[in-house]
């Protein structure tokens, strides 16, 4: 299996590049339209061919790429059932593995972040998306976030994965690229150290976090699989268009 995590420093976002070794085909999770050139270069400098753009969930913080994506050189668009996005050519669904040439990634709904949130676990490794980040956790305040559904995704569905696994987050704001899931249940503030659900409410609640300042663009953007609006505020704008430089981990 051929891996590579691309990070994009403007959302900070980590998008994962699986790629099967038989069938040359690769799986891109978590792809940001502005780094959409930087990927496709990279998987043609590894003689790969781009078969599908899969997310794990609505985000709001930048634009997917897989629209665009799709445009440029038909891959498919793979995306939680749960969302019923009109322009999604797959729903993912837990307890249905999803399979591209050798790569077969088990679905985990994780809500609590957003209600459509899902981790896709491949190998000995998971991608978390947001609800669980490197010694934290996705917000919970909007898009249906619920604390409670979190916590219970977290510790009922990651916590139970084997202590070895390599958790490989959506984002990271610390140059951190990734953990594991006895790392998180030991160093963990939020989720970790046997915190307990009322806890966990509380520290949720307490965050004191500003409004997203691009949410009210991404999430309907990204409804639509990655589309950006005609006018932006010239703030943000740097979120919806190609970058000629995107540095890479």
């Amino acid at each position: 299996m051929i891996f590579r995590q691309l990070f994009e420093p403007l959302s900070s976002t980590y998008t994962y590049l699986l790629g099967c070794e038989e069938t040359r085909q690769v799986v891109l999770i978590d792809p940001v339209i502005v780094s959409m050139d930087r990927d496709l270069a990279e998987i043609k400098q590894l003689g790969l061919t781009l078969a599908c753009c899969l997310d794990t969930h609505i985000h709001a913080d930048h634009i997917t790429a897989a629209l665009e994506l799709r445009n440029r050189v038909g891959s498919i668009i793979a995306a939680p059932a749960c969302e019923h996005l009109p322009c999604a050519d797959v729903g993912i669904e837990e307890g249905k593995p999803f399979t591209v040439g050798s790569i077969l990634l088990q679905p985990l709904h994780t809500p609590g972040h957003t209600a459509g949130h899902f981790s896709y676990r491949f190998s000995d490794k998971v991608f978390t998306g947001d609800a669980l980040l490197i010694e934290g956790c996705g917000r919970t305040d909007f898009q249906n976030g619920d604390a409670e559904a979190l916590y219970k995704s977290v510790t009922e569905k990651l916590f139970t994965l084997p202590d070895d696994t390599l958790v490989y987050p959506a984002h990271d704001y610390k140059d951190r690229r990734v953990s594991s899931i006895a790392q998180e249940k030991k160093r963990n503030s939020r989720l970790g150290q046997g915190r307990t659900l009322e806890q966990f409410k509380e520290i949720m609640a307490n965050l004191k976090l500003p409004y997203p300042k691009f949410i009210d663009y991404a999430v309907t953007g990204n409804q639509k699989c990655g589309t950006c609006p005609d006018h932006l505020p010239e703030n943000l704008e740097k979120y919806c268009h190609q970058m000629t430089e995107s540095p890479q981990g």
